[in-house]
């Protein structure tokens, strides 16, 4: 049974739990696992098995989808109070995952097995609503990389990126192309057009 005041913090973080009736909230305390997972860790790859729903409670993890040039593309981040909606989707389809999880800080989550998992989607109003409503704002992030990655300028969008983390970025130029979706060179070479601009330092 999870420590109360590890519950009550997974409460906070995600409010619907505390929506959930006594014997629901019961039986999600009596069968969330606790995870850990160092920074760099893949906790998921492609087509593997999917078959625990997590709760972030401490840390983060990128979902990026590579290709088979090598280059990847992120697809979104997770943080304290997110849950994952291919996740969710892999296991609502019995499918395996289309994606990438790496660790990106050093995690804590607990994890709740399918068939408890399925049994509280059963029984739970509140859960439902856990699980779901993630999936319209993931939905809109998604439709809005797409249209980043089809119709905009690679400049817009590293200004754009750039803009989000000012005014100082720890991060290698092979690491912002991976998130941009793009290639090192492609980043370097926009870089140092910003920098003789004056524009970045």
């Amino acid at each position: 049974m999870l420590d109360t005041a590890v519950f009550d913090e997974l409460t906070r973080l995600y409010p619907s739990i505390g929506e959930m009736t006594p014997d629901a909230q019961h039986l999600l305390r009596a069968n969330l696992q606790r995870a850990t997972a160092p920074a760099h860790h893949v906790i998921f790859d492609l087509d593997s098995p999917c078959s625990l729903f997590l709760l972030l409670y401490a840390g983060s993890i990128r979902v990026i989808k590579p290709a088979l040039s090598g280059r990847e593309i992120m697809l979104y981040r997770l943080e304290p109070g997110d849950s994952c909606v291919l996740t969710a989707s892999c296991l609502l389809g019995r499918s395996t995952y289309p994606a990438r999880g790496v660790v990106e800080s050093d995690l804590t989550a607990f994890a709740l097995a399918q068939p408890v998992f399925n049994r509280l989607l059963d029984i739970s109003t509140p859960f439902r609503a856990l699980v779901f409503n993630h999936f319209a704002d993931r939905v809109a992030d998604l439709m809005q990389l797409v249209e980043e990655v089809a119709f905009g300028q690679m400049d817009q969008r590293l200004a754009a990126y750039l803009l989000e983390r000012a005014p100082r970025l720890e991060a290698t130029h092979q690491q912002i192309a991976d998130e941009l979706g793009t290639v090192r060179e492609v980043v370097s070479r926009r870089l140092k057009q910003l920098e003789q601009r004056g524009l970045v330092r």
